[in-house]
């Protein structure tokens, strides 16, 4: 009887094997994207999604041979969408440790900075080391100017993105001296801030240098150093859900092979000013 028990058993679970072990076929694919964060992506003039992210994709999906139809959504709910299967990539996602709990990442697809914006007649004094490349992880060079900093923020209202890494990053170094205002976009944040209801703004440096040549931002200024490392995610990658590794070795071929060829170079210096091609170090 324990030999028949087992033989039902073994087949059973080698009836089941070939399904569970097989390559899931990825045809279609829906893309999370804000479409309210240029030059990675904004909705254009006609409503339909563009920016570096939206060209940056179609790319992407067409060396992967997969159809991708993308959907606009609030960034605040782009991570529990993508868990909820209402997404299956997000994009401009940045790389940091939590974020690696809940989502897996392709390698990514950009490299970038986070910046200070200030409003230049503001309550907040230039910052220190404007301009020039800061890592957080090198604590002997980068403590010292981020007490500075911390010196002219204290008592003052900065204004982040929600539930991003920058929002994260004011919370741990500055949140029990300062004010933090999270909000749904960037560009509503940037209204506050030129309005005075803010005294700075914290965000990626390529949204930033975008926003400045914008006609009407012309008051406000970039400040500080150019920010990457501690929980920063500056490293900008596709999320997608855990365990869809055929998925993941799609998209990473073919965010390495938009590399080699001089497609993420172009787009990003269309869309930014700036090269962000990735080195790969980060996964």
């Amino acid at each position: 009887m324990k030999n028949k028990l087992f033989l039902a058993a073994f087949a059973t679970t080698l009836a089941f094997a070939p399904i569970a072990a097989s390559a899931k076929d990825w045809t279609h694919v829906n893309v999370g994207i804000e479409g309210a964060f240029p030059p990675w992506n904004l909705m254009d003039s006609s409503g339909k999604l563009a920016g570096l992210d939206v060209d940056l994709i179609n790319d992407l999906c067409a060396r992967a041979k997969v159809d991708c139809e993308l959907i606009a959504g609030d960034w605040s709910g782009m991570i529990p969408g993508l868990n909820a299967g209402k997404y299956d990539l997000i994009m401009t996602l940045g790389i940091n440790e939590k974020r690696k709990q809940v989502v897996d990442f392709t390698v990514p697809y950009a490299s970038g900075v986070a910046s200070f914006l200030l409003l230049k007649s503001g309550t907040v004094a230039d910052l220190p080391k404007t301009g020039e490349r800061l890592n957080l992880n090198d604590n002997s060079a980068a403590d010292p100017i981020m007490a500075k900093i911390g010196e002219e923020l204290k008592g003052k209202t900065v204004g982040v993105v929600q539930s991003t890494s920058q929002e994260q990053l004011i919370n741990a170094y500055y949140g029990t001296n300062v004010t933090v205002r999270s909000y749904q976009n960037s560009a509503a944040r940037d209204l506050d801030l030129k309005a005075g209801r803010i005294d700075a703004g914290f965000d990626s440096g390529v949204y930033a240098t975008t926003a400045l040549a914008k006609a009407g931002n012309e008051d406000i200024e970039m400040s500080g150093p150019l920010l990457k490392g501690a929980m920063l995610a500056t490293e900008v990658a596709i999320g997608m859900r855990k365990g869809e590794p055929d998925l993941k070795a799609k998209f990473d071929a073919a965010i390495k092979g938009a590399a080699k060829a001089g497609v993420i170079k172009s787009l990003s210096e269309k869309w930014s000013k700036l090269d962000l091609t990735p080195s790969f170090e980060t996964n």
